[in-house]
């Protein structure tokens, strides 16, 4: 369940070279600069807002500012737990941050590499309002190219889904956060690809339909 950059576009190890290369001065450089643009989501959001977020751990655009920023505006923010149904089970849920700094949040490294809660106080993708979602790679369509386990795709289609449907909201608002660079022209997708609300980079954010 994964989608491919065409021939010409950065590569998924190119990307992550780029990453990887950053100072750590650079990343909260980069970071702040994209948390200007957190501001446009506070429309589409209601009151005490529920947000995903994640801890990045691979040189991707820090989240704190994501953190802090939900702080600020009295949201409550949650962060992805996967396999919690599981291990062959690709739906993720959510648990708390009852932390102001994402790096003291206590943590266990999943299979992946990545740091998750060790709470266990779950709620459904579809019981947020907005998640951010991690990603390699995005494109001017709003498709998005994630790190090839499908986890994002699995969790997301079932509100995807019911977007079509008149009696029910739209949930969640799905926002990519990344830098500039990881952001092509057209991504080869697939028919489970789940596509973004909005994609937010240090330069700009973009609105897709």
């Amino acid at each position: 369940m994964k989608n491919n950059i065409p021939s010409g576009s950065p590569s998924r190890q190119d990307i992550s070279r780029q990453r990887l290369a950053l100072t750590t001065q650079q990343r909260r450089t980069a970071s702040a600069l994209a948390s200007r643009f957190l501001p446009k989501l506070t429309p589409r959001l209601p009151k005490g807002a529920k947000v995903g977020i994640y801890i990045d751990a691979f040189g991707e655009l820090p989240t704190q500012p994501i953190l802090s920023w939900c702080q600020r505006m009295g949201y409550s923010a949650y962060i992805p737990v996967v396999n919690s149904l599981g291990k062959d089970n690709k739906h993720i849920r959510f648990t708390p941050v009852f932390h102001s700094k994402l790096i003291n949040i206590p943590t266990l490294r999943h299979n992946f590499g990545m740091r998750e809660s060790k709470q266990r106080h779950y709620l459904w993708a579809d019981e947020l309002d907005l998640i951010l979602c991690p990603l390699v790679a995005a494109d001017e369509q709003g498709n998005r190219m994630g790190m090839g386990g499908g986890f994002y795709d699995t969790t997301l289609a079932r509100s995807y889904q019911y977007s079509s449907s008149q009696f029910l909201r739209r949930h969640p608002l799905r926002v990519g956060w990344c830098y500039e660079f990881q952001v092509v022209e057209q991504l080869d997708t697939q028919p489970w690809d789940v596509p973004l609300n909005a994609l937010i980079t240090p330069e700009k954010i973009r609105w897709f339909s």
